[in-house]
């Protein structure tokens, strides 16, 4: 990302974004690590949060040291739509937080860690989902360790994951 590609990037994303089988907008968020400007990165977020309220399709959220802002922003700027944080792996006051604002959260590969099985077992699994990233971990495994930490069977699991997806992306895009 850099300040002079801003607006074509943006409307490369219009472009593709409205197409029916594109269900999310996303990874789109804020990142204290990368080497991208801080105030660039909230100018594109904030459009890329408005675009997606304007289409009513879902955020995936890719957030690293900067939940609170992003947290913030989406509440400043009247965020409707639906909103999964992806890769969490936070603590579990954060987690709160976040599903107490009506979001989601999404686990990968750190649940291979106990912490973040232990955090997990502690949330409502209606809030939920699973990923595997750029990880070489399958999804399968992924699966066998939340349903695990969960405490449930993995078809119950999945019968809850499928809502979870209905609730956010509708039931047809569930079906593609």
């Amino acid at each position: 990302l850099n300040e002079e590609t801003v607006i074509s990037d943006i409307e490369e994303l219009k472009k593709w974004s409205v197409q029916p089988t594109v269900l999310a907008i996303g990874e789109c968020g804020l990142d204290k690590v990368c080497s991208t400007d801080f105030l660039l990165q909230k100018v594109i977020f904030l459009k890329q949060v408005q675009w997606a309220n304007e289409l009513q399709k879902p955020l995936i959220i890719h957030c690293v040291k900067a939940h609170e802002d992003v947290l913030q922003l989406l509440s400043k700027h009247q965020n409707k739509v639906p909103v999964i944080f992806h890769g969490f792996n936070k603590n579990k006051e954060l987690a709160l937080k976040i599903i107490s604002k009506g979001y989601y959260i999404s686990f990968g590969k750190d649940l291979q860690h106990q912490r973040v099985r232990e955090l997990m077992a502690s949330l409502s699994p209606e809030n939920l989902f699973l990923e595997t990233d750029d990880s070489e971990t399958e999804i399968e495994k992924i699966y066998i360790l939340a349903a695990e930490a969960l405490q449930i069977t993995e078809d119950s699991l999945s019968l809850q994951l499928q809502k979870n997806a209905a609730a956010v992306f509708g039931v047809a895009a569930i079906q593609l």
